[in-house]
Formats: structure tokens, sequence, C-alpha cells
């Protein structure tokens, strides 16, 4: 949804870890189901924070005989039993819009980069160090974003437009969940590119229809500011003159809506495959923008990435 080779995290509460929080459990509720432990909440009452963890289902295949290099094998450097760090990496590839507003439709790599859980010197600790999980209650989230390059020479329909380098968001959410849905809201600043604001609201209902296969789809709602809207749809005077498309100076506000479709299925503790489907309708500034007038309104996106879950213990 408005987005290119996303780069996925769950680090958001880096900041409050480094500014010296100290861990905070608290009790743990007694009608939790079998498996569920309350993980460490902010103290300071401002926010309920506390969040319970579960396990999830794997599909249960074992990796042992595979022709696995050592680093990568089962109980090896990557697979810590009392790990400091959780992280998920994946690669992949995605089919995507050439550049906001296209038809046109390009077929690249594509990546994950997600904390699970961290633990701090000074004891703070975020997410969960069970094998495999999901999270209830209310938390933050990190979000972050990159977005590819945009060569005008290379689409005869905008060239003469200004060639856009790509750029790199990251900022801060805060999400609900529970075992069946999750509501949350995002916001991100381009520190590298576009220098720009963007925000997501969305929710998803979530379904577990076999084991080690988890199901999400919901609505989103993507935002941008003014600096965000010119930079990608917007058309200068002497942009105009060289591309022959009429000058436009979009607003921010509203730029798109709708829909993901998420799927994970867990072969094992270590072993994944996530894809992710979604439709988008450019809204409003966005909409019309002589750029998207030239291509569509409706931008899809295609991706699945195989993943591999890695514990360090430092």
């Amino acid at each position: 949804m408005l987005r290119r080779s996303p780069l996925l995290a769950s680090a958001a509460t880096l900041a409050l870890a480094l500014a010296g929080l100290p861990a905070s459990a608290q009790d743990a509720p007694a009608a939790l189901p079998e498996g569920a432990v309350t993980e460490p909440s902010i103290p300071g009452g401002v926010v309920p924070f506390e969040q319970t963890s579960y396990p999830a289902d794997t599909a249960g295949y074992s990796d042992a005989e595979l022709p696995l290099p050592a680093f990568l094998a089962a109980g090896g450097a990557f697979d810590s039993s009392t790990p400091d760090l959780v992280i998920t990496l994946g690669a992949g590839i995605e089919v995507s819009p050439a550049y906001f507003g296209s038809d046109e439709y390009e077929t690249g790599p594509t990546g994950i980069a997600r904390i699970d859980y961290l633990r701090f010197p000074n004891g703070f600790e975020y997410g969960s160090g069970r094998a495999v999980g999901f999270r209830t209650g209310l938390g933050l989230r990190g979000s972050m974003r990159y977005i590819s390059n945009r060569n005008s020479s290379h689409h005869s329909e905008i060239n003469g437009l200004d060639n856009v380098p790509w750029a790199f968001e990251a900022g801060l959410g805060l999400g609900y969940e529970q075992r069946n849905y999750r509501v949350f809201g995002d916001v991100r600043y381009g520190i590298i590119g576009s220098n720009a604001w963007v925000g997501d609201l969305g929710a998803d209902a979530i379904a577990y229809p076999v084991d080690g296969l988890t199901l999400t789809l919901g609505p989103r709602l993507n935002f941008g500011s003014t600096l965000f809207t010119n930079t990608y749809f917007g058309v200068s005077a002497a942009e105009s003159a060289a591309s022959g498309l009429p000058e436009y100076d979009p607003s921010g506000g509203l730029l798109g809506g709708g829909v993901v479709l998420g799927a994970r299925y867990l072969f094992n503790e270590r072993w994944g495959l996530e894809g992710e489907a979604s439709w988008e309708r450019l809204l409003n500034d966005a909409a019309d923008s002589p750029i998207t007038a030239l291509g569509s309104a409706d931008q899809y996106e295609v991706r699945l990435n195989l993943t591999r879950r890695i514990s360090l213990d430092f």
C-alpha cells in the first residue's frame, strides 16, 4: 500500500530502552490459556503496554536431513537457547508497479528484516524470546519501508520528469492485537531520500486454518505529507516543459486505501514462507495527478519470501 520492496521491523521500543527504562514484569492473569506467558511491560502506568505471548503452531517438519551449510543447520550458531536477539530474515521476489501511479509492473527482489525479541544490558526486554508465537494486548510497533528509485527516462510516458532517488523510511506505531484480530497505526519519516512524513492505518482478521499457517486479511488507509505527494505525484514547471505534462502541485492527506491479504507458513521453529498480496486505490491528490492519469489509480503487489529465524546470544 503505497510501498515498494518493504523492510518490516518490530524494534519500536529501541528509544525507550536506550533511555534507560528498567524492565517491569507484571503478574500473569489467572485465566491465561495453557502455554501463555506475560512479557515485561513499560512502567509508568500511562498506557497499559502489558502484552501476553502465546506459542504458535508449526507444521512440524524437520530440516535435519537437508543439505544446509553448518551455520544454517538446526542447533547451530544461529539457534541460541538463551538469546539476547531474535530476528527473522527473509529474501524473495515481488511483482509491483514500476513507480507510484504506474500501470506497468516489474519483478524484482524483496526482503524481510523483523526483530522479534531484544534484551538490553539495562534489563529492558522487547518482544518475545519464545521460539515462535504471537502477542496480544496493546503495544508499540516498528515500521520501516524501502522505496526504490524512479528513473523517468526508462518510461516513455513520464520521460522528462525528474528522477526520484531511492528512499528509506523509519518510524513507530501503536497496535492492539488479539488471537483473531489486530488494529494499528504507524507513522514514518523518510530519513533517506524523501525527507517526508507518511502514515498508515490498518486492521486485520487473523485465522489459523491448519497447523503452521496464519492468514490475515484487512483494510488499509495510507497518508502522506505534501512533500511526499509532491515528490511522487507532482509536476513542476520545469518538468512540465520537459515532459509535456501539465503542472501539478498536490497537497498531502489521505492518498490511498485498499486491502492486504497476508499468509505465513512455518515449516518449523526456524524456517517459513511469508507472502502478501495487496490492492490499493489511489485517492484524492494522488489519484488526480497527471502521472496517475497516464497509468492507473489501481495498484497491485504480490511478494513471497523464504524466512529464517535467527537467535543470537551476546
